[in-house]
């Protein structure tokens, strides 16, 4: 019979045990961070109805989505977190207590041209919270002290969340008597950072979007403030009282500057930009990116915002809300190809590895029930091979301790351990053996994840 060859399909990542558990401590420290702030964890299906992945789509998404029939079924995968989040609170909405805190971190397919750093199947990472009717300014203050938490557990310091408020920008755009353009030109806006001002200008002068030399000046001129939180503000206030929405833009991003102290932000961890605008027609009130300040090319690694009704599609009760999604996987591609993910941390899938070396197991099989007992993950060698190859086994995997169990230890009460790091063997008893291998195990988990 002919073999298949072996192979992973473009866009999907598959990562060795090694890289696995550096991807795992990631969602660790997420799961950990989230639930700080009292957010649940929710999982919901990877395969939905068509129809309902689709009630806001068409367009680019019903390109991009997986759909396949099974039977008279029409079915897609998921290609975003915050669709399924719509449809379970819409369809569960008489069993949760709102406001309802939630993250998920799950699956998420997009079939779009896989490129690097881009996959077809992804992790993304998202928190919401959502209201009833109402939802409060705080919440939206909130946001970047959990991108904060969550950035800085992980071990990032030179980070930058950059927050605006999309009241702002229409209000600016109204002003102008512009509301009718504004989508292309915050598209163009968008550009500034790629292709610089002069262009942008350009562009926002030709025939498609058509605006006046005068028009364009004023654009850039508002998208140029720039400054600490509070000379930014305060240049706003300059353009106070001439259109409601704006007034109420700036009064949200002023609450929202006001409680980050509180919230333990640090000021060069924040910064007001008016160039922040976000999906054009979904967010409605605060907007937010973060970036790496050291890795500019990578661009957002987390992004997202308020908007004022999450289930329209579904319901017609008033849902708003606000959250955040993190790309994970492509977060973790390229913090691994920039060198920063920590390759100090164990990797290894065991603490410790027992040799038994005698024929009767059980006081191996004792000492490994003990040991995991005591929380500590241990992996029994019990196959027929010699002796050089069993240690290459657990050096090959990074087990930091192994345990050597002959007929003398067993008749002497200890256990010999030795430190595969340092090289140090000791001869204990169980108990200072157990003692010995967590408190080096704590020492060898201090580091953060990610090399900030």
């Amino acid at each position: 019979m002919a073999k298949m060859t072996p192979r992973t399909l473009s866009g999907f990542m598959e990562l060795l045990p090694a890289p696995q558990q550096q991807m795992e401590r990631i969602m660790e420290v997420l799961r950990r961070t989230y639930s700080l702030y009292g957010f649940t964890p929710l999982d919901t299906p990877v395969i939905e109805s068509s129809d309902v992945l689709l009630a806001k789509g068409g367009g680019e998404t019903e390109k991009q989505i997986y759909r396949f029939q099974k039977g008279d079924a029409d079915l897609a995968l998921r290609f975003d977190l915050t669709v399924p989040l719509a449809k379970y609170v819409a369809l569960h909405y008489n069993d949760l207590s709102f406001p309802f805190r939630r993250y998920q971190i799950g699956k998420v397919y997009r079939g779009e041209r896989a490129q690097r750093g881009r996959f077809r199947e992804f992790y993304q990472a998202d928190i919401d919270i959502i209201g009833d009717g109402k939802l409060s300014i705080t919440n939206e203050a909130e946001i970047p002290a959990i991108i904060y938490k969550t950035f800085s557990t992980l071990g990032l310091k030179r980070f930058q969340i950059r927050v605006n408020n999309r009241k702002i920008l229409n209000g600016f755009y109204a002003m102008l008597g512009l509301t009718e353009k504004s989508g292309d030109i915050m598209r163009t806006v968008d550009k500034l950072d790629k292709i610089g001002p002069e262009k942008v200008k350009a562009i926002l002068m030709d025939e498609e979007i058509a605006l006046s030399e005068e028009q364009a000046g004023e654009i850039l001129k508002f998208i140029a403030i720039t400054g600490t939180n509070e000379e930014v503000l305060a240049a706003l206030e300059g353009y106070q009282g001439r259109n409601e929405v704006f007034d109420t833009g700036l009064a949200e991003l002023n609450t929202v500057v006001k409680y980050l102290a509180a919230f333990g932000v640090p000021a060069e961890n924040f910064a007001v930009d008016l160039t922040i605008a976000r999906g054009l027609d979904y967010y409605t009130g605060t907007v937010y990116e973060t970036t790496l300040l050291d890795h500019p090319e990578i661009g957002s690694v987390c992004s997202g915002g308020r908007y004022d009704n999450l289930a329209e599609y579904y319901t017609d009760r008033q849902l708003p809300g606000v959250g955040i999604s993190i790309g994970l996987t492509r977060l973790f591609y390229v913090l691994g190809e920039q060198g920063m993910l920590n390759p100090e941390l164990p990797t290894a899938p065991a603490d410790v590895l027992i040799l038994p070396m005698t024929e009767d197991l059980s006081a191996a099989i004792s000492l490994a029930t003990q040991l995991r007992e005591n929380g500590i993950r241990t992996q029994l060698h019990c196959e027929e091979k010699k002796f050089k190859q069993k240690i290459s086994y657990a050096d090959k995997l990074g087990i930091p301790y192994v345990i050597f169990l002959g007929e003398d230890e067993i008749n002497a009460g200890v256990v010999a351990c030795k430190d595969m790091t340092t090289g140090e063997q000791t001869k204990l008893e169980p108990a200072a053996t157990i003692y010995r291998i967590k408190a080096g195990l704590a020492e060898k988990e201090k580091g953060a994840v990610i090399l900030g």
